[in-house]
């Protein structure tokens, strides 16, 4: 079962990403001060193709911020930690609106909730 209270923040990467492999710290970052109020999980795009499944992926870093089984922002972002701090937190503070028509995005944010994540 989805918990549709949980915030779940899913990278898209890819292994061969030079800029993925220096956000790996900046993600990692945010996972622990977020702590208990939010999910993280990092996604190689390519070694969890059939996670990603139909959803296009085309720059790096690309993040999936969900509350449930709802996408609320999908998109590439600067790989800088103010920029997923105020992302997590405007999404903890209810600030972040679903974006529309975004039926493969939440069924990638429902697929990333049955995965778990630490």
């Amino acid at each position: 079962m989805i918990d549709a209270a949980l915030i779940r923040v899913a990278c898209l990467c890819a292994q061969w990403c030079g800029v993925c492999g220096e956000y790996a710290a900046v993600f990692e970052q945010a996972a622990a001060a977020f702590g208990a109020r939010c999910t993280f999980v990092w996604i190689d795009i390519e070694d969890e193709a059939e996670l990603v499944g139909d959803v296009d992926v085309e720059n790096f870093p690309t993040l999936l911020i969900a509350r449930g089984d709802r996408a609320l922002f999908f998109g590439t972002v600067t790989p800088h930690p103010q920029t997923i701090a105020r992302l997590v937190q405007s999404a903890l503070d209810g600030g972040l609106e679903p974006p529309a028509d975004t039926a493969e995005i939440d069924a990638l944010a429902r697929r990333v909730s049955a995965r778990g994540g630490r």
